[in-house]
């Protein structure tokens, strides 16, 4: 397989794992670049399970970047709660279920999680790894893997319950059933 080859055939998995954790596509198309010249500066050819190994790769420049930025992304996602708070007491329980997509909520509870679970989270969903490729492309046991992806299964779970939770409170207080 030659270089060209291998950038065409893992170019899109690693875009979209790039962009997944990232959530921006100029820094996804940054990191998947960065990505493949890090592959190809490695003895790649003897590599054994290449796709998990590059995917190990993206997600490791994804969790620097997201690192780099956390302090950010926590300082605008506290704004937004507050405007998502004040708007509530306002708009009807419609309008909030409108705006409310079981999308933006699953990508806001994703957001929230650990890094250590956000990449088991990814690669499991996004990069439509199995355990066993989690395992060996994060160099952690797979009993580690099933462990983070339960409790990240768990936490968003219990997010989503306290969300919800506040919504039915918010209506009560509206006056709304």
């Amino acid at each position: 397989m030659t270089e060209r080859e291998l950038f065409d055939s893992y170019n899109k998995d690693v875009y979209r794992t790039c962009y997944h954790m990232l959530q921006n596509a100029q820094d996804a198309e940054d990191v998947c670049h960065d990505v493949f010249i890090t592959v190809f500066r490695q003895d790649w050819r003897s590599v054994e399970h290449i796709r998990a190994w590059i995917l190990r790769i993206a997600m490791n420049h994804s969790l620097n970047i997201l690192r780099k930025n956390r302090t950010k992304r926590e300082k605008q996602e506290q704004i937004q709660i507050q405007h998502d708070q004040a708007t509530m007491a306002i708009k009807s329980v419609n309008t909030i279920v409108m705006e409310k997509a079981l999308a933006t909520e699953l990508q806001k509870q994703l957001n929230q999680l650990p890094d250590k679970l956000l990449a088991v989270v990814t690669l499991r969903y996004v990069g439509d790894l199995s355990m066993v490729e989690i395992s060996e492309s994060m160099n952690i046991p797979l009993g580690t893997v099933k462990s983070r992806l339960h409790n990240a299964l768990k936490l968003m779970r219990k997010n989503m319950e306290r969300h919800e939770r506040f919504l039915t409170k918010g209506e009560k207080q509206l006056g709304i059933n």
